[in-house]
């Protein structure tokens, strides 16, 4: 036997493996992609050139596309197990019969943020998948440092290129604000309305048939903050204010305009309404932005890899900006809004008094938003009371000659702990090993389209028929010129029905896979439900989207679940 037979021989023993260089054959991968919301990029369109990508970088070496998935709407910060199709990958990992043996991203920095690679490619080795990333021309070799460092380096470079494409825009749009007035969308405050500025300042968008959106008085909504400032300045509190507006039958900001309010109950002024109006500068007729700002924020400060969720909050004096001369007509002058200004300050709290001394934590309500009242359908506040814990929907607050009035008790209350117990048990019950295919099952069955799609349906038949009788009047002899800016509405609210009703359309496509993979993101509900830590509650109730309405007559909660767009069980309880 020759020297080169004893060595073959040797490593045949022991198990010595020689690298022959790559693998001749890379066999069924799985394609992930992702298009967020803020890309400038149609979804089928970045999914397109991303999969051609994968394609093309694979397909020399023997690989194909067994299976896609791909996010559309979902952030890159977002952790791949907060993620729909991120989530349902993961879920498959372990699944032998998956189909598939590895992952094959079209861009590395689209998919993986920060730390998250270092927080997934671990599970895909762990079940023997291989990771192929264009950046790295190859596969991700676990022993391979330099493939680690690019990686790290990746997320970096993704978490950098977001942070800076976010300060570029807030910084353009300031400049529009302070420079031009620009009105930056969004919701047009009660007492204006958005209209026709004329042809866009960007020559690109304006070659493309854009136009500039300017805000307009709509009197009788003007009319009605003017009376507004001026009862405050009369003496006038929030709360008196809003019920004299509901004495006169005034109609509130929400079913003034109920197509921009879908998510208010337009149930009637409120002194949180009146609020808003009197601190709101733009009705000075300058134009100002940025008042509030998204602040991302840890789920978990003690599990860092759980990721951010994103919350409102009141911006400092020095992050907002206002324009340098009026950019559209002014309801109030700024005097009065100074003297309403001082005023409301002058009626808060002495500096002083707030800090005597270290206060409690702020209470934590488990169920805050999440209960609505029987009788009236609105959502039950939190109040503590003796270190009990109770929400409460009070008849005061209601709009006088409001049909619930007749029934509506003084107070409705209805104790936290009364629910915790009961709830906990029948969701440990839903969701424990036995019970959960089951579960699964039952909540695909119960997908339905949303309500609201008919009403939506309604809403774009009447914007056609509208579009046609303004067609028909051009037709006869109308001047086009006379009817642009009726035209370019209705056009404009055609699109938004339209983008909604495709938006509504989604859970209908939703499998019982896409349904297990976000229970399953949720983890193990379980041992959560039996600490019943409010910390470790509240975001169970938020994954499984709870919602509850308590019926004081029968003493009963009936619940809802919806972890998935349209996927929803019931239940009912004795409280």
């Amino acid at each position: 036997m020759d020297q080169a037979s004893d060595w073959a021989a040797y490593d045949e023993l022991f198990g010595v493996a020689i690298d022959d260089g790559p693998e001749a054959q890379v066999g069924p991968l799985a394609f992930y992609g992702r298009c967020s919301t803020e890309d400038n990029q149609d979804p089928e369109t970045s999914r397109a050139w991303q999969l051609s990508n994968a394609t093309r970088f694979v397909r020399p070496l023997g690989g194909r596309i067994a299976v896609e998935y791909f996010d559309v709407g979902q952030s890159r910060s977002v952790p791949w197990e907060r993620r729909r199709a991120a989530a349902e990958l993961l879920s498959q990992v372990r699944n032998p019969d998956r189909g598939w043996s590895g992952v094959v991203v079209g861009e590395g920095t689209r998919c993986w943020f920060g730390n998250q690679f270092s927080l997934t490619e671990p599970r895909f080795e762990a079940y023997g998948l291989s990771v192929w990333i264009p950046e790295l021309g190859g596969k991700f070799e676990t022993r391979n440092p330099s493939h680690r460092m690019l990686m790290s380096v990746l997320g970096g470079m993704s978490e950098s290129e977001r942070q800076h494409v976010q300060a570029r825009v807030r910084a353009a749009m300031d400049a529009q604000v302070v420079n031009e007035g620009r009105h930056q969308g969004g919701r047009a405050p009660y007492g204006y309305v958005v209209a026709d500025g004329g042809p866009h300042p960007n020559p690109r968008k304006a070659a493309e048939g854009g136009r500039l959106r300017i805000l307009a008085v709509d009197e009788p909504a003007a009319e009605v903050v003017r009376r507004i400032f001026v009862a405050y300045l009369g003496g006038l509190g929030d709360r008196a204010i809003a019920n004299e507006l509901n004495r006169d039958g005034i109609t509130c900001p929400s079913a003034n305009r109920p197509e921009q309010n879908r998510h208010r109950l337009a149930d009637g002024w409120q002194a949180s309404t009146v609020r808003a109006i009197l601190e709101n500068p733009r009705y000075t007729g300058y134009a100002v932005f940025g008042r509030w700002y998204k602040r991302e924020t840890l789920v978990d400060p003690d599990d860092v890899g759980a990721g951010h969720v994103v919350r409102f909050r009141r911006a400092s004096p020095d992050r907002i900006a206002r324009s340098r001369v009026p950019a559209h007509p002014a309801i109030v002058t700024v005097e009065d809004f100074v003297d309403v200004q001082l005023r409301r300050r002058s009626r808060s709290p002495e500096p002083q008094k707030l800090e005597r001394g270290a206060t409690g934590a702020k209470q934590r309500y488990l169920f805050r938003g999440r209960i609505r009242c029987g009788y009236c359908h609105r959502r039950m506040e939190g109040a503590a009371r003796k270190a009990r814990i109770y929400y409460r929907c009070a008849a005061r607050t209601i709009v006088p000659g409001s049909s619930a009035l007749a029934c509506h008790p003084k107070y409705v209350y209805l104790r936290e702990t009364t629910v915790v117990g009961p709830l906990n048990r029948w969701l440990a019950e839903l969701f424990n090993a036995d019970n959960l295919d089951t579960t699964v099952a039952s909540l695909c069955a119960s997908q339905s389209v949303d309500g609201r799609g008919v009403a939506i349906q309604q809403r774009l038949a009447a914007i056609e028929a509208r579009i046609g009788r303004l067609q028909a009047a051009i037709s006869a002899g109308v001047d086009p010129a006379a009817l642009v800016e009726p035209i370019n509405e209705a056009q404009a609210q055609r699109s938004a029905a339209q983008a909604e009703l495709a938006h509504l359309s989604a859970p209908a496509l939703l499998t019982t896979g896409d349904i297990h993979a976000m229970v399953m993101s949720l983890g193990d509900i379980a041992p959560v439900l039996d600490h019943a830590e409010p910390s470790l509650l509240a975001p169970v109730y938020e994954g499984l989207g709870l919602e509850m309405v308590y019926d004081a007559e029968a003493g009963a909660v009936t619940v809802t679940i919806q972890p998935a767009r349209g996927v929803s069980a019931r239940v009912r309880g004795g409280t």
